[in-house]
């Protein structure tokens, strides 16, 4: 196999962040070496920067908030008037009023074509490789590549079509984009693997998001339209989730929480997730996006708080209000894990700084915490951490305790520090020295309850299979025996299914993407009217349309923007 200089530009770009992503040998390389590189060096060289741009595409501010804070799961005000303005991008995002020129559309884009492009550079050279991996390397970069692209169709609505690096990409759209996409996991499909990790798109991983693509079928082919939602399609879905499903390689958790823990990499319900580990310096901006910047979660780094990001909308509370009346939802494990067990009206608390961890989950009400002066934490008389209720000291507001408060919308009154419920899912990293940083935990992409919760809205989407979908959904909920398991439902409907998504999978990139296949995206909510079908999709970037501005026509942007 012969290799020219211009291969290791590629090489250079992701092999150190994306060796280690995939779990595959790390070597620094550069062009002195080149010609000492192995056949197992150069094929794990090219398919690493195809997972490397992952953890990029996964952070909070980029796919997170396009799915998240355009719906009713995530509002993220200007808060206080000083924090999380960034010249009304979020508030865009959720009222619909995105435009071309604003960062999560943009750097979600930067980072889906990023992904694809390493794509095709891998299928370009790892079919010449005599490494014995090469062929199931191969398999992945055309597999990633139908990922990428799947990401792409449902936030744009447009598809690149390019097999060669020196080829110019075809755009595609509609039906085109859905079957080329279904045809590119299909031919890479029998060339996958079962025994890689969860970090690696595997045969069930395979499976698993072909089944999201035929569920969301009906949608891609028509965005705009009211989906219809073709028999054969929904049978594929079953024919797929049943696959994973029959592997038997895959248990639900039975703590939901243990899911997002740092140590989730050996956590048997993840098929397919962002491998993040903290020698890769993962980012740990899902746990600390949502929380106060007056919550210290870690004793030993005085410097790692949260930064007073998005809340939960009191729409998306009210869903569990009322599903679980007269109960508080908190009956749902789902919805939190007491780990301080403070209750308000209690003395100032001391725990052991081993023993000190945040509470998971939704958040409401005063927080209590480690309690911050001139740098260092308050310990108590026997060396323990003082614990006690928090206060906005970070802002100079030692008179505004952090008591989250289900209003949370843009007046300025919602817009406050204390604003809205948080969201505490991800654990927040025993190693994260600044809060921001040393990652550990996987980021999931995708896990076997969503496999559940596909067959079950496939079934009622066939012919109304109410006695099947209902098994599949308690089926989930009985698995959660860690602590007490939710009730048993004792029917099911698409309705019923649409808000037991939004239980199971709040927080997980999902929402935007649910919305629209079940006809709810156009609704209203806080702080959001807009009726327009066009916004299903985003706009493409202008500085990608101003890229192309050398081809007339190439690049069209999307109706209504």
């Amino acid at each position: 196999m012969n290799y020219n200089k211009s291969i290791f530009s590629i090489l250079l770009a992701g092999v150190i962040a994306g060796a280690g992503c995939t779990k595959l040998n790390e070597k620094i390389l550069d062009e002195s070496s080149a010609s000492e590189l192995t056949e197992k060096e150069v094929a794990e060289g090219f398919i690493a920067p195809v997972y490397a741009t992952l953890p990029n595409l996964y952070l909070h501010t980029n796919y997170f908030a396009v799915q998240e804070i355009s719906t009713d799961e995530a509002i993220l005000p200007y808060r206080g008037g000083t924090d999380w303005g960034d010249n009304g991008i979020y508030l865009n995002l959720h009222r619909h009023s995105y435009t071309s020129t604003e960062a999560p559309g943009r750097n979600t884009w930067n980072f889906l074509t990023q992904g694809i492009s390493r794509c095709v550079s891998a299928m370009s050279v790892l079919p010449g490789s005599t490494y014995g991996a090469a062929k199931t390397f191969l398999a992945e970069a055309r597999a990633m590549k139908a990922f990428y692209s799947m990401i792409m169709l449902d936030v744009y609505g447009v598809v690149f079509i390019k097999d060669d690096p020196n080829e110019f990409s075809r755009v595609v759209r509609g039906a085109e984009a859905y079957e080329y996409i279904k045809n590119e996991f299909l031919a890479a499909e029998p060339d996958l693997e079962s025994n890689v990790t969860h970090g690696r798109i595997s045969k069930e991983a395979a499976w698993g998001l072909l089944a999201r693509l035929y569920l969301n079928g009906a949608v891609y082919r028509d965005v705009y339209g009211t989906p219809a939602f073709a028999e054969a399609d929904m049978d594929k879905v079953i024919e797929y989730t049943n696959k994973v499903i029959s592997s038997g390689k895959y248990q639900l958790s039975p703590e939901y929480f243990a899911l997002f823990d740092d140590n989730n990499d050996g956590n048997k319900e993840i098929i397919f997730a962002v491998d993040q580990r903290a020698d890769l310096n993962g980012h740990n901006r899902m746990a600390y996006f949502s929380l106060s910047g007056d919550q210290f979660p870690l004793p030993e780094f005085p410097a790692a708080n949260g930064t007073d990001g998005p809340a939960i909308t009191s729409d998306f509370y009210r869903t569990w209000v009322n599903a679980y009346a007269p109960e508080d939802p908190s009956v749902d494990p789902r919805f939190f894990k007491d780990n301080l067990k403070i209750r308000e009206g209690i003395a100032d608390t001391c725990i052991p700084a081993a023993n000190f961890h945040i509470n998971r989950g939704i958040l409401r009400g005063q927080q209590y915490g480690l309690i911050r002066r001139s740098g260092a934490f308050l310990t108590c008389s026997n060396g323990q951490m003082l614990v006690a209720p928090l206060s906005h000291e970070s802002r100079n507001r030692a008179d505004l305790p952090v008591y989250f408060t289900e209003q949370v919308d843009f007046t300025t009154e919602g817009s406050n520090y204390p604003s809205g419920f948080r969201v505490s899912k991800y654990e927040f990293s025993r190693k994260s020295s600044s809060g921001r940083n040393f990652g550990e935990a996987d980021i999931v992409i995708l896990r076997l309850a969503d496999i559940y919760l596909m067959r079950a809205e496939a079934k009622l989407r066939k012919n109304n299979d109410a006695v099947g979908a209902l098994a599949d959904v308690n089926l989930v909920r009985a698995g959660r025996t860690a602590r007490t398991a939710p009730p048993a439902l004792t029917s099911m409907s698409l309705e019923l299914l649409y808000r037991e998504r939004g239980f199971e999978f709040y927080w997980e990139c999902l929402r935007r993407t649910d919305m629209i296949r079940f006809g709810k995206y156009e609704d209203t909510w806080t702080e959001k009217n807009s009726t327009d079908v066009q916004k299903r999709i985003l706009p493409i970037p202008q500085t990608a349309i101003d890229g192309a501005s050398n081809v007339p026509g190439y690049l069209i942007q999307n109706p209504g923007y």
